[in-house]
């Protein structure tokens, strides 16, 4: 299996109400059309988030798919055209960005109320192969540990996207569940979120990685 996600931004004139309403209603319809999608999922910022301003981002789309050749076979398809076409109805296309990952599940367990989707960039100096091991192998299991993360996924960029001439917008996502955001305010007091934090200069730049606190929508 194989995963596309897609960093999106709203249409300056949006509104994030009028945004997130197109976007899971009249675009999802369009995008439940494509052929040999396996699965779509729309996270929205929780309302709450904006209270301060302006987040990062304003969305993920993910879209799953058997392999690249569905990818290829979805990217020709007249469904996908219609998709692309009604982007700018409430996006900020030049601001849209895309990556295609492969999902490593670090901690396997219930999808919960509350997402957390961090956008994970290695430190310049971290070759992308050794920090998507790193990052995998020795800091999953460190911030898997805390116990209020009912679930942990990974999603590592591929390989191919560090041979274009532009990189990718980041080396991955991690996304996180929790039962409630009190639950997640209450990982941060734990022993276990500081060794989590303590490790993150190991493979990480200094500084907060762009993170949203989002509500699940499945489509498909």
């Amino acid at each position: 299996m194989i995963k596309v996600c897609a960093v999106l931004h709203r249409r300056p004139d949006l509104g994030v109400e009028e945004f997130q309403e197109y976007w899971r209603t009249t675009h999802a319809a369009l995008v439940a059309k494509v052929p040999v999608v396996r699965g779509y999922v729309q996270s929205h910022p929780r309302p709450s988030g904006y209270e301060r301003g302006p987040l990062p981002f304003d969305g993920l789309a993910e879209i799953w798919a058997d392999d690249t050749a569905a990818l290829r076979v979805m990217a020709a398809s007249p469904e996908l055209r219609a998709v692309r076409a009604d982007e700018p109805n409430f996006l900020d296309t030049g601001r849209l960005a895309e990556v295609i990952v492969d999902e490593a599940v670090i901690k396997d367990g219930p999808v919960a109320p509350v997402k957390n989707i961090e956008l994970v960039r290695f430190r310049p100096d971290v070759p992308p192969e050794e920090g998507h091991r790193y990052w995998r192998d020795v800091h999953g299991p460190i911030a898997a540990a805390i116990p209020t993360v009912l679930r942990y996924v990974q999603s590592h960029v591929r390989p191919a996207a560090y041979g274009r001439p532009e990189p990718p917008l980041c080396d991955g996502l991690a996304i996180t569940w929790f039962e409630s955001v009190d639950a997640m305010r209450e990982s941060a007091r734990s022993d276990e979120y500081a060794r989590t934090r303590a490790d993150e200069p190991n493979f990480l730049p200094p500084g907060d990685p762009d993170t949203i606190i989002a509500t699940e929508h499945v489509v498909v």
